[in-house]
């Protein structure tokens, strides 16, 4: 029989056979969304809870202002909105599929913010990254129109702009207060009109 290797070929072999694989692992294939619904807390918390979504994120998109405040934001000072950025597995969950999840966890007929958070940013959107997400966008919000039996929908589709994260204590927010976050979310009525407007096809 011949010699396997040693020493330095060794290692060298190991270090491309393994390393190859960590790579693989870390570089897990996946894709991104920018949605907006209101409070970003609880849309974080209903996409992340999806099979095929490898993370959520709370930010700011749609202003002009580089890197706002949650302050600035809440107040209306810019003109951005409250958005999720999801990042999620194609193999396990498509955009439309995404798409079909968000709908049913915001109100589309809303155009003054959602449930209890009223203003400018806190309203629904897409953020579409390219032809192919925003041509998914319009036929999906068709089919919403369609479905829901009317004309236009509040929600927006908007090229997608520079996303950036919400500050650390935003992230996370359901898991890491449970008890605020459901005496919040009771309280603003959200549950309540998404189960009276979508009623058994609500993606809980």
């Amino acid at each position: 029989m011949g010699r396997g290797l040693t020493g330095p070929l060794l290692v060298l072999s190991l270090l491309l056979t393994f390393g190859s694989a960590a790579g693989a692992a870390f570089a897990a294939p996946g894709r991104t969304a920018i949605l907006a619904g209101g409070c970003f807390w609880c849309l974080e918390h209903d996409l992340e809870s999806l099979p095929g979504v490898i993370e959520a994120v709370s930010g700011y998109s749609g202003g002009e202002l580089e890197d706002p405040s949650y302050r600035q934001v809440s107040k209306g000072e810019t003109d951005h909105i409250e958005v999720v950025k999801v990042s999620f597995d194609p193999e396990l969950i498509s955009y439309n599929g995404l798409l079909d999840a968000f709908w049913r966890n915001v109100d589309p007929l809303d155009g003054g913010g959602q449930f209890c958070d009223r203003g400018s940013q806190y309203t629904s959107a897409i953020f579409t990254e390219g032809d192919e997400q925003r041509q998914a966008a319009e036929r999906s919000a068709a089919s919403i129109r369609e479905q829901l039996d009317v004309e236009s929908l509040a929600t927006e589709i908007r090229p997608a702009v520079p996303f950036y994260p919400a500050e650390k204590y935003h992230q996370n927010y359901a898991k890491n207060n449970k008890r605020k976050y459901k005496f919040y979310r009771w309280r603003c009525g959200r549950d309540a009109r998404l189960n009276a407007l979508w009623g058994g096809e609500r993606e809980q």
